[in-house]
C-alpha cells in the first residue's frame, strides 16, 4: 500500500509544465546553501543533493572505490541491515536513490510531508553513518564486477572506454569509474571508509528542494541531515589533458554491426561561446531526426538507424563526441559521410532554416522538462553545479532566441575541428559489396 501511495503522489506532483518558477536561495543556520521552489498544493517533497568530485576522487590504485562506496549507502546503517533499511524506507513511503558519476555523487530523496522527519532521519543515517558491513561489501563488489564483465562485451561501452583511454591518458577520466575487476576485488572496508570521507563533505555539497516545505523548514532539515559530515573533502585532481590526434582506431570485435564513437576536444561550460555551441550541436547531431547527421547518414543514404552528437563539458575536461552504428560493410561509408559533414559545418556553418528549426525545438522542449517536483529539483541542482544564475530557468529561452546565424557560424569554425576528428570503431569493417 505504501508503495502505491508514493507512486500516486509522484503522479500528482507532475505539475503543469512550466519554466517560470519562483526559486528562493536558502541559507541554513549552519551555512548550507540550497535552492527552493515551494509548492504546498501537494504534501510531497523532492530533495536533491550533489557532492562535487565523484569518481575523480579515487586514489591511485583504488579505482572504483567511490562508485562502490555509493552503492553501499543503501545497504544498512547501525543495527539496520540492507533488508531492514529497504523495509523501513518502504513503510515511510520514501524513495532514496544514490549514484556516482565522474564529477559528482548524487543523492535523491522523495518523501511525504507527514513522514518528513522519519524519512530524513533514515536518509541521514545512510549518508553520515553507513554500515559498510563485510557481507554487503562482498555482495555489491560482485554486482560491480558483473557490470564490468558485461561492459567488456558491449561494443558501445568498448568504444566509449577506448576513446576515453586514448584521450585522457592517466587521468581518472581515462577509465571507468566502476574500476577494473582487479581494482574492485582488492578494495577493503578501510578503502570504502576513506572514499566516504573524501567524497561526502560539506565544502562540495549542492542542494535543491521542491515541494511542500518552507525556507525555514528546509534550513533546519539540511543542518540536521548533514551534521557530522566532514567540513572538507579530498582534493580534486588537476585538469585532464586531451592527448588524442585525428585519425581512426580499430578494435577488432566479432559482431555483424560495427559501432563507432567519434569526436575531439570540446568547449568548457563557462565559455562565452558555449550557448551558441549548444545550439550548433542540436543542428549537427543533437536534434534527433531533424539533425544534419541524421539527414545525411540515415535519411539520404540509409547507412544507420541512428547517429548523434553531444557536448560533454566535464569539470576537468571537455569533449565533443558522437556515435553511430552500421553494418560492417557500411561503417566505412558512414564514417566518410560524418567526416565530410563535420568539415562542411566547420567551413560553411548551418543554414538559417536549420537554425530556426533548432530554436523552435529547444524553446518548445525546455518547459516540458519541468513536469514535476523531482525533475525540477534535478534541474535546479544542475544549474547550481554549472554556476548558472538563479533566473536561468526563466531567461534560458531568451538566450536561445538571441543566438544569430553569424554566432553559430563563428562558433562552428572555432569548435568543430575536422582535422582532429578521431573515430574509435569496434567491429569488423569490410569493404562494401558492389
Amino acid at each position: 500500500m505504501m508503495r502505491f501511495v508514493i507512486a500516486a503522489v509522484a503522479v500528482l506532483a507532475a505539475l503543469p509544465a512550466r519554466a517560470e518558477i519562483e526559486i528562493q536561495e536558502v541559507v541554513s543556520p549552519a551555512g548550507v546553501t540550497a535552492w527552493l521552489v515551494e509548492e504546498h498544493s501537494i504534501p510531497f517533497v523532492a530533495l536533491e543533493l550533489r557532492f562535487k568530485g565523484g569518481g575523480t576522487l579515487d586514489l591511485p590504485g583504488k579505482r572504483g572505490a567511490t562508485n562502490l562506496m555509493v552503492g553501499l549507502l543503501e545497504e544498512g546503517t547501525g543495527d539496520m541491515d540492507a533488508m531492514d533499511f529497504a523495509r523501513t524506507a518502504e513503510e515511510l513511503a520514501a524513495e532514496f536513490n544514490y549514484d556516482a558519476f565522474d564529477d559528482a555523487v548524487m543523492i535523491s530523496a522523495r518523501f511525504l510531508t507527514e513522514n518528513r522527519d522519519e524519512a530524513m532521519a533514515l536518509l541521514r543515517k545512510s549518508i553520515v553513518a553507513p554500515r559498510f558491513d563485510e557481507v554487503s561489501l562482498a555482495r555489491v563488489k560482485d554486482q560491480v564486477v558483473s557490470i564490468i564483465r558485461s561492459d567488456a562485451k558491449d561494443p558501445d561501452r568498448i568504444a566509449s572506454q577506448t576513446f576515453d583511454k586514448l584521450a585522457f591518458g592517466d587521468h581518472p577520466y581515462a577509465t571507468s569509474l566502476n574500476g577494473t575487476e582487479d581494482s574492485v576485488k582488492a578494495l577493503s572496508r578501510d578503502d570504502i571508509l576513506a572514499a566516504h570521507q573524501g567524497a561526502l563533505a560539506l565544502d562540495r555539497v549542492y542542494v535543491s528542494a521542491v515541494g511542500d516545505i518552507s525556507a525555514i523548514e528546509l534550513g533546519q532539515l539540511l543542518d540536521e541531515l548533514l551534521a557530522g559530515l566532514p567540513a572538507t573533502g579530498a582534493a580534486l585532481p588537476g585538469p585532464a589533458t586531451y592527448d588524442l590526434a585525428g585519425g581512426e582506431t580499430l578494435v577488432d570485435y566479432a559482431t555483424p554491426q560495427s559501432v563507432a564513437v567519434f569526436g575531439h576536444e570540446g568547449i568548457e561550460r563557462d565559455d562565452p561561446d558555449f550557448f551558441a555551441a549548444y545550439v550548433l550541436n542540436v543542428i549537427m547531431g543533437g536534434g534527433g531526426f531533424e539533425s544534419r547527421l541524421m539527414t545525411e547518414v540515415r535519411e539520404k543514404r540509409g547507412l544507420t538507424y541512428g547517429v548523434n552528437s553531444y557536448l560533454i563539458p566535464k569539470d576537468l575536461g571537455h569533449l565533443y563526441l558522437g556515435s553511430v552504428a552500421s553494418a560492417n560493410d557500411r561503417i566505412t561509408q558512414a564514417v566518410d559521410v560524418i567526416r565530410d559533414e563535420w568539415a562542411r559545418m566547420a567551413t560553411e556553418g548551418p543554414t538559417i532554416e536549420e537554425l530556426e528549426r533548432a530554436k523552435t525545438y529547444l524553446t518548445g522542449a525546455y518547459p516540458l522538462r519541468f513536469d514535476g517536483n523531482g525533475p525540477i529539483a534535478n534541474i535546479l541542482v544542475g544549474m547550481q553545479m554549472d554556476d548558472l544564475p538563479i533566473d536561468y530557468a526563466v531567461t534560458r529561452n531568451d538566450k536561445v532566441n538571441a543566438v544569430t546565424l553569424d554566432d553559430v557560424k563563428r562558433v562552428a569554425a572555432r569548435v568543430m575541428r575536422p582535422d582532429d576528428l578521431h573515430f574509435v570503431i569496434v567491429g569488423q569493417p569490410t569493404a562494401q559489396d558492389g
